[in-house]
């Protein structure tokens, strides 16, 4: 079985190489689319980092080459000469953990608790925009608010070895929260008001902002030109993505200068780690600038009246230490629209990398882009409608 989160945001089960059946009905639709010091071999050199980024550094160095296969030299031999790189000692012991942008394994060591190392996507984020992620998350840790932030070793946080950059966090266990509990919603919703409160403070400079053109326009002309669509859905395809574009950008207009905050980005359930002592908020690998409710629509999921009852216990927690501009809510759907597009486009710029035609086996079927435009469909009435109002 394979765990994965769709794009609305909800765990999705994807057992014996199919594709996980939805209905026609608009939940359906709605849940699927929710720092360098000189390294210590003579082969490496030292990277420079942006002085703006103060005390984070990146050690090591490396040559990014866009492989066919993006891991293909990233042996289990190989990630544990990197933890020794920079003077851990792990014991021998490698467990890969779930994620399919970048590789993240735990490493047992020869003294002290386990670490999670995490191996970087080549090519997709530059060294500066993954240092502003790491002293965002220390500025968030520094703050006692339970982000999981890189471990700083040998004097940095990004790491280099052998054409991989490389990560270490401390270990955190944790299960799925409830999002059906009304507690449970709250108590996220407040750490979430307490991430945004300190995103506000000042603006990203090198991360990138979510936006119809990023997350819509772009990855629409990239399928287009990649000719995966099928001929016969083509024209059916590039209708519902065109109106479902408009329509996203009328959301927009309607919502008008919404403030642009630092975010999480990618705040689902799954990036949620539940314990007995409350929420740790992990992987802020899409961490940007955007409107608050991007890191609060994933939370919800089901008809109307139960996503305005989440939303209302979200916001219980979260107005504790930020207001919400209710304005935002007319973004919910645009948003939401805007990742299914996206998802579409992140499957297929991955197909090279062998995790992901084992974990998708149903993308680029005739079923699948059949599925994709009923969705859309779906999304340009949803977008036409009033917003949810607050329960």
């Amino acid at each position: 079985m394979v765990m994965m989160v769709a794009p609305g945001g909800r765990p999705v089960k994807a057992e014996g190489g199919r594709q996980n059946k939805t209905s026609g009905s608009r939940i359906a639709a709605r849940d699927w689319a929710k720092t360098i010091r000189e390294p210590r071999s003579a082969s490496h050199r030292s990277l420079v980092h942006p002085s703006s980024l103060g005390e984070l550094q990146v050690t090591g160095s490396y040559n990014l080459p866009v492989k066919l296969t993006p891991y293909s030299d990233l042996t289990p031999d190989r990630a544990l000469d990197a933890l020794a790189s920079v003077g851990l000692q792990p014991d021998g012991r490698l467990l890969a953990l779930g994620s399919y942008e970048n590789r993240v394994y735990q490493a047992w060591m020869d003294e002290g608790p386990p670490l999670v190392a995490k191996f970087y996507r080549p090519a997709r984020w530059s060294d500066a925009q993954i240092l502003e992620e790491h002293a965002f998350t220390r500025e968030l840790a520094d703050r006692e608010i339970p982000v999981v932030a890189p471990l700083a070793v040998e004097g940095g946080t990004l790491h280099a070895f052998e054409g991989f950059r490389f990560t270490v966090f401390p270990r955190h266990g944790g299960r799925a929260p409830d999002l059906e509990g009304a507690k449970t919603l709250e108590w996220i919703g407040r750490f979430v008001g307490r991430i945004h409160a300190v995103g506000a403070m000042q603006a990203f400079r090198e991360r990138p902002a979510l936006d119809v053109e990023s997350h819509g326009v772009e990855p629409r002309e990239w399928l287009l030109a990649s000719g995966l669509v099928p001929a016969d859905l083509l024209e059916a395809w590039t209708s519902a993505t065109a109106l479902a574009l408009a329509g996203a950008r009328r959301c927009f207009e309607r919502a008008g200068d919404v403030k642009q905050i630092r975010l999480h980005g990618d705040c689902h359930g799954g990036n949620v780690l539940w314990t007995d002592a409350g929420p740790h908020f992990v992987d802020f690998d899409d961490s940007r600038s955007g409107p608050a409710v991007q890191d609060l629509w994933m939370l919800l999921s089901g008809d109307r009246e139960s996503m305005a009852r989440q939303l209302a216990d979200v916001l219980a927690g979260y107005e504790d230490f930020s207001q919400f501009d209710p304005r935002e809510l007319l973004l919910i759907e645009a948003l939401r629209t805007l990742r299914l597009i996206h998802y579409s486009a992140w499957i297929a710029r991955r197909w090279d990398d062998p995790a992901f035609p084992a974990a998708f086996p149903w993308f680029g079927t005739q079923r699948y882009w059949q599925d994709r435009i009923l969705e859309l469909r779906e999304q340009i009435a949803a977008m036409e409608e009033e917003p949810l109002r607050i329960a």
